[in-house]
């Protein structure tokens, strides 16, 4: 098989060895003659998968005691509607950061629970940085401040976590992480709840990870599904329902291998690598353009557009034919985007890198 390079946004690319892995566990795992498809997932083989996954998890990203780590399903969208359900408590207003698609779709859902303070916004130029802290209007009543660490679509990125003074720390700051969790070393403790889809750096689609400070849990509002309901999940282990346990087990897989990388820190370091080869080849080339502020970069998602758009699809075809796939922007926003997950390659970025040398100099 020719080699590909996958630079879809998600479901994403997947370590080679992680597959391989996989292929080679799929009829049998460790000698049960069970695929993990096929398996219990209260039977004693299932639960030593699901609970290697939760410890890996907390030694990689260094989870609290005091914090829960779930397992759940409806990816990071059903997250938009948890949030308020089991946060407001008392309360009828919530803070939004907005910062783009992914963002604006959490503060969309969020108002048919609450009322939404955009407390910051970088709507005024059309989504392409990250409003600083000072810049936050927070409301006072608000029972939670919610923000989205990586926009996927737009190639955003908080290279920073909120920080407030001891009197402010009663506030929550929520986070979705979908698309940058595990690229990186994470501050748990400056957040009260974090969420993430699996399909870009964890694992398959079918998964939604939360890591939630225990003392949040437990309030949720009349009326909220069961199955909405944190501390129902807290309480039986993520067992309430069936989990996602084939997304749960490649998800393990993609734990072990980070760890064999080194841990957050070293990919962190493959990360920067990486994005710093394309951005370099984008800001050098006046053939392509990338809109965001440079200092809001996304290591994760880098969208670009040609000089020419009228050679968008010429560029496409070229590209696959290469080997080099899912480069295609977003439908909402068009050019290109490349996403750079942990389970890209190097090679890959410097094949990308290449290709897009020679056809500007042919195009130009």
């Amino acid at each position: 098989m020719n080699q590909i390079y996958n630079f879809s946004a998600g479901p994403a690319v997947l370590p080679r060895e992680v597959l391989q892995q996989a292929r080679d566990e799929m009829l049998d795992w460790h000698g049960s003659g069970m695929s993990v498809m096929e398996m219990s997932h209260r039977g004693r083989e299932f639960t030593s998968i699901i609970e290697d996954l939760e410890q890996d998890l907390r030694e990689l990203i260094n989870i609290p005691s005091n914090y829960k780590l779930l397992f759940l399903q409806g990816g990071a969208s059903s997250q938009f509607a948890m949030v308020p359900m089991n946060l407001l408590r008392s309360k009828t207003k919530a803070d939004y950061i907005h910062t783009g698609q992914w963002s604006d779709k959490a503060i969309k859902e969020a108002k048919r629970y609450c009322q939404v303070n955009i407390a910051a916004s970088s709507e005024d130029a059309r989504f392409t940085y990250v409003p600083t802290q000072d810049q936050w209007r927070l409301d006072n009543n608000a029972a939670y401040i919610h923000l989205t660490s990586n926009e996927t679509i737009g190639g955003v990125e908080y290279h920073w976590s909120p920080e407030f003074p001891a009197d402010k720390n009663n506030i929550p700051v929520v986070a979705d992480m979908s698309s940058n969790i595990l690229s990186r070393p994470l501050d748990v403790t400056r957040y009260g709840l974090i969420y993430a889809g699996a399909q870009k750096n964890l694992g398959p689609a079918g998964l939604v990870i939360v890591i939630i400070r225990e003392d949040l849990a437990g309030f949720v509002q009349p009326g909220t599904p069961t199955l909405f309901d944190y501390q129902v999940h807290i309480n039986n282990n993520s067992m309430y329902n069936t989990p996602p346990t084939y997304a749960i087990y490649i998800t393990g897989l993609v734990t072990k291998w980070l760890k064999r990388q080194g841990g957050l820190s070293a990919i962190e370091q493959t990360n920067i690598r990486k994005a710093a080869l394309l951005y370099e080849l984008i800001d050098a080339c006046e053939f392509y353009q990338c809109p965001v502020t440079k200092h809001d970069r996304s290591r994760m998602n880098i969208p670009f557009t040609l000089k020419d758009p009228a050679l968008d699809n010429m560029f496409l075809e070229q590209a696959e034919a290469k080997g080099l796939i899912q480069l295609k922007g977003h439908r909402s926003v068009g050019g290109m985007r490349a996403s750079l997950y942990n389970a890209m390659p190097i090679d890959g970025v410097v094949q990308l890198v290449e290709f897009m040398k020679e056809f500007a100099k042919k195009n130009a």
